[in-house]
């Protein structure tokens, strides 16, 4: 990696080293320490209740999973492209806006269902933590970068997608995807031009885009991912940018055998 791409990367690098470090810790410790960390770190209605308002920050640096290997170089390549696209200090603000927005909306929703006992109130103490919001709102902050010929039909793809496997799973991470990568593609909005395309980029976008999609659809059982990824290929289609549906239609073709569920619940 040529060093000035590496200077380019701090924040990806640094947060990257940060989330092995606490794995690696975690890990190191015992399940029972990995146990109460992930209690108090997670943004549930119960630490949010009492005040716990720096789990906000925190349940961001801590994952509730293994397989670190296989989705860790999907995430770096993400969030490599934006850091290259907009610089560190765009990245980091949508990656909190993504993360911190997603949740408190997510916690709304669900204190409201409690309230009037639509779900078990035992979700209140739910583990909820990960990356994978602030992660979406980053896909969803792309948007301003693809081509205006391309970008509805991107738009249509990933929130089709994303309200189609809500409507499968009815599970409130999904959910809180969906809304990260809205507010994602809102705070975009706001941006200057992005960098050029080049090769190597576009590489990055690739691979990060496929670790979305496997966020987004890997919760979901296989013939709810696979009726979600149809229709959401439909929507693409609906808006007239058949170039990115096959473009999509590749990535996902790559997939195919290769998916695995990376994602725990809520952030991966």
């Amino acid at each position: 990696m040529p060093v000035k791409w590496v200077s380019g990367l701090r924040v990806t690098i640094g947060y990257a080293a940060a989330l092995v470090a606490v794995a690696a810790v975690l890990a190191a410790a015992g399940p029972a320490v990995h146990d109460r960390v992930i209690q108090h770190a997670s943004t549930n209605l119960h630490n949010l209740a009492h005040g716990r308002i720096g789990t906000l920050l925190g349940s961001a640096f801590v994952v509730d999973n293994g397989g670190m290997a296989l989705w860790l170089p999907g995430l770096v390549c993400l969030l490599a492209v934006a850091e290259l696209l907009w610089r560190s200090r765009t990245l980091v603000l949508t990656f909190l806006v993504a993360h911190i927005g997603a949740t408190l909306v997510v916690a709304a929703a669900l204190a409201l269902a409690v309230r009037e006992d639509w779900v078990a109130h035992s979700i209140t103490r739910v583990s909820d933590v990960g990356m994978s919001y602030g992660a979406m709102g980053v896909l969803g902050m792309l948007t301003a970068a693809i081509p205006s010929r391309h970008r509805p039909a991107w738009v249509c793809w990933w929130l089709t997608l994303g309200a189609v496997v809500v409507l499968g799973t009815h599970d409130f991470t999904d959910a809180g995807h969906v809304v990260a990568l809205t507010l994602g593609m809102l705070v975009s909005s706001r941006f200057g031009a992005p960098g050029r395309w080049t090769g190597p980029r576009l590489a990055l976008l690739t691979v990060g885009s496929a670790f979305g999609y496997l966020v987004v659809a890997a919760s979901a059982p296989a013939g709810t991912a696979v009726v979600a990824s149809i229709i959401a290929a439909g929507a693409a289609l609906a808006a007239g940018q058949r170039g990115s549906v096959a473009m999509i239609a590749g990535w996902l073709s790559r997939l195919t055998g290769k998916a695995s569920p990376v994602t725990s619940r809520k952030k991966l």
